[in-house]
C-alpha cells in the first residue's frame, strides 16, 4: 500500500474520530467494550433450569440453532476472555464428553423432543479440534445422533490451526466431512511471528498456511480470523498479513478489534499487561487505522463487508449459525462449559467451572447457573441491538416479535444517528451504514439502557450522541 493510501486512510480516520468523540458517541479515552449480547453477559443474575424454561414454548417451526462448547486448549491466548483448561488429558476429555453427552439428553427431555430438529450448528471453544480422533469420533456421533439434520444449513466448526497439520489433523478433517461438517473458521490471528508468539498461540505462520491449504484440500469452506491493533503489532507488519490474507483464497475474511476490557466471566493476560502500562499497545487513532487500510485492501481485492466484521466475495458464504441467532433471533440452545442458550425472550449461562458443571448434571439438571427473563424494554433493545450489530433490522420483523414499530419507541435515537449518517433507513430496514459499520459497537450501544452502559455518562463528551441521552 502507497504512502498516499495511509495517509489518506489516516485522514478519514482522524475526522470520523474528532467528530463521534466530540458528538459524545467514543468513549473520550478510547477504551472500546463490544456489543455482543445484550443485556452484556457479565450482569446475568442466578437462575434455576425451572424458573428460565417457566412458560417457555419451542418455536413454531421447531428449529433449534445448536452450539457445542469444547473448553480444551493447548496454551491460554494471552487474548483470550473465555475460561479454558490447558494441558487436559485425555481422561479428562472422555469425562467431558461423556458429560456433553448427557447434557443433551437432559435437553431433549426438557424440550420433550426425541432429535433436536437443527437449524444452524457451530461447534466452538476452547479448542474443537483438540481431541483425539476416537474423541472426536465419538462427539459427532452422539451429536448428530440426538439431532435432526434434515434443515441443517450449515456445520460449523472453530479450529487451531496446528490440529489441522500435525499427525492426526487429516483423520480428523476426514471424520469431521464425514459427519457433514462444511465450514471451518481457522483462528489465525496474525501472519507475524512476533505477534503469534507475543499472543502465546501454538501455531506459527507456516503453520497457519498450512492449516488452511489443508482444508481447502479437504473441502472446507474457509473463515480465517484475524486481530488488529494487538501490542506490539506494527502498521507495516499488518498490511503485509492482509495483503497476503487476500491472496489465499478463502471465503471468509474475520477481523476482530482487540478485547482489553472482559466481556465474559474471565479476564485476558492482555488486560493485566494493559493495566500495568506496558508499552506497545496503540491509541485508539493507530488501532482504527490498522481497521481502515484492512478494509480498503479487502475491497480492493473483491472482499466486502458481509456480517459485521467478516468480509466475503460471495454474498452466500457467511456463518449460518451468527445469521441465525443474532440476526433472525432463531432460539438457540447451548450445551458444554460456559455455553448459553437464547431462547426468544430469555437466555441461559452455563456453569463457568468444571465441577459446578459436573454436579448439576449429576444431580439431573441442565448446568444453567445464570440467566435472564427479559422484560418488555430489555426485549425491545435485545430486537434491535443484535440485528443491527450483525447485518439489519428488518421492521415487520421487529414488529413481529415485539408488538412495536420502531417508531415506538427508538425515533428519537435512529433520527439523531442518521444525521451523522451512521444509520441507513428505508421503508423496509434500518441498517448501518459504511462509517455506521466501522464504529458499530459504539453506534449499538446508544439503544443500551444507562445501567447496561459500559463506561459512566462522563466517560462521554456532552454532545447530541452522548450515550445517557434520551
Amino acid at each position: 500500500m502507497s504512502l498516499s493510501a495511509i495517509n489518506s486512510a489516516r485522514e478519514k480516520v482522524r475526522q470520523y474520530l474528532d467528530e463521534l468523540t466530540a458528538s459524545g458517541l467514543i468513549c473520550r479515552d478510547g477504551q472500546f467494550f463490544p456489543s455482543v449480547h445484550y443485556p452484556p453477559i457479565t450482569l446475568y443474575p442466578p437462575v434455576t433450569e425451572e424458573s428460565l424454561f417457566k412458560g417457555y414454548t419451542n418455536p413454531q417451526d421447531n428449529l433449534f440453532v445448536i452450539y457445542a462448547h469444547i473448553p480444551f486448549c493447548i496454551m491460554q491466548c494471552d487474548f483470550c476472555h473465555y475460561p479454558v483448561k490447558t494441558r487436559a488429558g485425555n481422561e479428562e476429555k472422555d469425562r467431558y464428553l461423556k458429560m456433553l453427552e448427557r447434557e443433551f439428553d437432559l435437553y431433549l427431555r426438557r424440550l420433550g423432543l426425541g432429535k433436536v430438529p437443527a437449524r444452524s450448528i457451530l461447534v466452538g471453544g476452547g479448542t474443537p479440534t483438540l481431541m483425539t480422533p476416537a474423541q472426536l469420533q465419538r462427539f459427532l456421533s452422539f451429536l448428530t445422533v440426538r439431532t435432526d439434520m434434515s434443515h441443517c444449513a450449515q456445520f460449523s466448526f472453530d479450529v487451531e490451526p496446528s490440529t489441522l497439520i500435525d499427525k492426526d489433523g487429516p483423520q480428523r478433517m476426514k471424520i469431521m466431512r464425514d459427519f457433514g461438517v462444511d465450514r471451518l473458521t481457522i483462528g489465525v490471528q496474525s501472519l507475524d511471528d512476533n505477534i503469534l508468539k507475543g499472543m502465546n498461540r501454538p501455531h506459527n505462520a507456516e503453520g497457519a498456511l498450512k492449516s488452511i491449504a489443508s482444508a481447502q484440500k479437504a473441502g472446507f469452506k474457509i473463515n480465517i480470523e484475524f486481530i488488529f491493533g494487538y501490542q506490539g503489532q506494527t502498521l507495516e507488519a499488518w498490511i503485509k498479513t492482509v495483503e497476503q490474507a487476500v491472496t489465499l483464497g478463502v471465503e471468509e475474511i474475520q477481523l476482530y478489534r482487540l478485547k482489553i476490557i472482559p466481556y465474559g466471566d474471565h479476564q485476558a493476560p492482555i488486560t493485566s499487561k494493559f493495566a500495568q502500562g506496558q508499552e506497545g499497545f496503540h491509541s485508539i487513532e493507530e488501532t482504527m487505522l490498522m481497521k481502515e487500510i484492512a478494509i480498503r485492501i479487502l475491497n480492493q481485492n473483491g472482499y466486502y463487508e458481509n456480517l459485521s466484521r467478516v468480509y466475503t466475495k460471495d454474498k452466500n458464504d457467511y456463518s449460518r449459525y451468527a445469521n441465525d441467532q443474532c440476526c433472525r433471533l432463531s432460539d438457540q440452545i447451548g450445551i458444554g462449559l460456559t455455553a448459553f442458550s437464547s431462547l426468544r425472550d430469555r437466555f441461559a449461562l452455563n456453569a463457568q467451572n468444571f465441577k459446578e458443571y459436573y454436579e448439576l448434571i449429576d444431580e439431573g439438571k441442565l448446568p444453567i447457573n445464570r440467566g435472564l427473563m427479559r422484560d418488555r424494554d430489555a426485549q425491545l433493545r435485545w430486537a434491535l441491538i443484535l440485528p443491527l450489530k450483525n447485518r439489519n433490522v428488518f421492521k415487520e420483523y421487529f414488529r413481529k416479535i415485539t408488538g412495536f414499530s420502531v417508531d415506538d419507541v427508538f425515533r428519537k435515537k435512529i433520527d439523531r444517528l442518521k444525521e451523522f449518517d451512521l444509520l441507513y433507513e428505508d421503508d423496509k430496514k434500518l441498517e448501518l451504514t459504511a462509517k455506521g459499520k466501522f464504529f458499530a459497537d459504539e453506534v449499538c450501544q446508544q439503544f443500551h439502557l444507562p445501567d447496561h452502559m459500559p463506561f459512566p455518562e462522563t466517560a462521554y463528551a456532552q454532545g447530541p450522541l452522548n450515550p445517557y441521552n434520551d
